[in-house]
């Protein structure tokens, strides 16, 4: 099991969860970071607001960042 933080960066701005949460391993982790991306960018959507630019940084204890999820990655857009 691991314990990991998913702070938002936005440009130089972090937004840092101060809880955390255990899983797995690092890709279990991720892919939560992946659905609740989706989540916060449904809303964002629904507000008007940008999607672009926000980074969840996947972090362990001490800091070190163990994985990257930029939110406009996690968008399935159709390609014409």
């Amino acid at each position: 099991m691991v314990r990991l933080f998913f702070h938002i960066r936005e440009g130089n701005r972090m937004s840092k969860d101060q809880e955390g949460a255990e899983f797995e391993n690092v890709e279990a982790a991720r892919m939560e970071a992946v659905r609740s991306a989706r989540e916060l960018l449904s809303q964002r959507v629904l507000n008007g607001e940008e999607i672009d630019g926000q980074v969840f940084e996947l972090t362990g204890d001490d800091g070190t960042v163990m994985a990257t999820v930029r939110f406009r990655d996690v968008l399935r857009l159709h390609e014409r």
